[in-house]
């Protein structure tokens, strides 16, 4: 049974994504924290995410495809009752524009995409989904989850994220490198080892793009990162979160309420804004 984590204020990955992407957002998603409809991209991932888990729980020997295939309707299952929502992804106007069935096939060829990048018999992580966490020294507390920590018998550490979309195309890997600085920061404030090895698997087109992580990137990235939190927590003091157009505009839920949209968003709440940025 998972235990519920206290609230603090803090910044994950995501988070810190959406700052740099909209302001706007930032605030709609941390601070408002408004509604957001079923995504059919996001729960696809979240299945996938949760069957690959569940796949690592499995004895050696027995990590298969059909061992995958077979896990998908029972984690589909399982995320349907977590939240019921997602059943709105295949009603008319819902997000999907497929089937159910259609859409879950769409998962396991994902799922066979893995299988010819890594044969999960012969890895055995440290752990999966692991949260992770670190108070930096008059800065912001850092936190997200690590799809997988494998750890090789000399000690080194390799961080593992799983990706169901494509990889990004050459020169605009900066925004995957970064989330994944961001957790090899995290573990290496709290463990005291430099990862040896950051991968992202990315499942849509098959690739893998993997960085070797050095001292000075990883305080480079911390040094961002504290400097992305003075622009949060300003931004928190002044009620100033300005819109940020750009493509992935299309793609937002807050697009009705949006300034760049002709919306209204809703009332900036300092007190709020005070209380789940740290700020009080």
């Amino acid at each position: 049974m998972t235990l519920e984590r206290q609230y603090r204020p803090g910044i994950s990955p995501s988070r810190a994504g959406d700052f740099m992407q909209c302001p706007l957002l930032f605030r709609f998603r941390t601070i408002d924290r408004l509604p957001e409809p079923p995504s059919s991209a996001a729960a696809r991932g979240t299945l996938v995410h949760a069957v690959l888990e569940r796949l690592y729980e499995t004895p050696l020997g027995q990590r298969t495809r059909d061992k995958a295939a077979g896990l998908l309707p029972e984690e589909w299952d399982r995320l349907l009752a977590a939240d019921p929502r997602l059943a709105q992804l295949f009603l008319p106007g819902g997000d999907a524009n497929e089937t159910q069935d259609e859409w879950l096939a769409g998962a396991g060829r994902l799922l066979g995409t893995y299988f010819t990048l890594e044969d999960p018999n012969r890895l055995q992580p440290e752990a999966t989904e692991l949260w992770v966490e670190h108070q930096l020294a008059d800065g912001p507390l850092l936190r997200g989850v690590v799809d997988r920590l494998d750890v090789a018998p000399d000690g080194a550490l390799r961080i593992v994220d799983y990706k169901t979309g494509r990889s990004p195309h050459p020169g605009y890997e900066g925004a995957a490198l970064f989330q994944m600085r961001f957790y090899g920061l995290v573990i290496w404030r709290e463990r005291d080892v430099l990862p040896k090895m950051l991968q992202l698997v990315y499942l849509g087109d098959g690739q893998i793009l993997r960085a070797e992580p050095s001292e000075r990137d990883l305080g480079n990235t911390e040094q961002r990162v504290r400097a992305l939190w003075d622009g949060i927590t300003a931004a928190g003091r002044s009620g100033n979160f300005p819109p940020r157009k750009s493509k992935l505009c299309n793609w937002c839920a807050h697009q009705v309420i949006c300034p760049l949209f002709g919306g209204t968003p809703p009332t900036f709440d300092a007190n709020l804004a005070a209380e789940r940025l740290g700020l009080l």
